[in-house]
């Protein structure tokens, strides 16, 4: 039983950490003219966009902060699942 809510959670992880690789990668997407309308671009952007649309809004002049303020909550996200599956874990010893 510990062993497979141990993996869950470090699927869930892997799974953030992976997300939070595919906005840097998106963000740095934008420094090369034309990656955008490439079809790896397209899938990133498909994957990206809808979560990256809620943070949008932050930005100065041209700079958007959107995906930067994206990783943090990613981060917290993941620092949250850490602390329950240790919380998880604990209960279940």
């Amino acid at each position: 039983m510990l062993t497979i809510v141990n993996l869950i959670f470090q699927v869930l992880g892997w799974v953030v950490s992976a997300y939070i690789m595919l906005i840097v990668v998106y963000a740095l997407m934008s420094w090369l003219p034309g990656a955008y309308q490439s079809k790896l671009g397209q899938f990133i952007g498909r994957l990206v966009e809808p979560f990256l649309s809620y943070f949008n809004f932050i930005s100065v002049g041209p700079l958007g902060f959107g995906p930067v303020v994206a990783i943090i909550v990613l981060s917290l996200v993941q620092y949250g699942l850490q602390y329950l599956q240790y919380i998880v874990l604990s209960l279940l010893v």
